[in-house]
């Protein structure tokens, strides 16, 4: 890889993990707990287009709940699960529809054992199921078109 295409991919997961960060923390009323839509997750069908997109996106998750106060379970798995999304979603990216299953399943499994056992929110398939419906709306719903826009735009390296 030229030092040029490693700059180029730094500064995109770098502007990646930024607005990722900057989206959760503004949108954060509706970003966290049992039912949450968090906006940012509709980058995390960017590694369709753009590989360095994972790793933007897992700082950006950490940076997220760090600074949002999250329980510490929730920054380590929640980041997580946000890494495995991103490495899964950059697997199926020859379907985009597909590629965004990755999301909501990690989502729905981690984050709503997480709410379930390090928050204490009764009710696992509720939790599971609550975080899943919201990732999926959010994924289905914002992702796909910006992944759509962005592919007219000719923007991505490989897919």
């Amino acid at each position: 890889m030229q030092i040029r295409s490693r700059v180029r991919a730094l500064c995109m997961g770098a502007v990646i993990a930024a607005l990722y960060t900057a989206l959760t923390l503004v949108f954060q009323p509706i970003s966290f707990q049992q039912v949450q839509f968090r906006i940012s997750e509709a980058l995390t069908l960017l590694p369709v287009l753009f590989p360095e997109a994972t790793a933007g996106l897992t700082i950006g998750c950490l940076l997220s709940n760090l600074l949002a106060g999250a329980n510490p379970y929730d920054v380590i798995f929640g980041t997580l699960a946000t890494l495995l999304a991103g490495l899964l979603t950059r697997r199926l990216r020859r379907n985009v529809w597909l590629a965004a299953l990755p999301p909501v399943l990690c989502n729905g499994i981690i984050i709503g054992l997480v709410l379930t056992y390090a928050y204490g929110i009764d009710l696992l398939w509720l939790n599971v199921l609550t975080v899943s419906l919201g990732q999926a709306v959010v994924c289905y719903a914002l992702g796909i078109p910006l992944v759509k826009a962005l592919e007219r735009l000719h923007l991505w390296n490989d897919r």
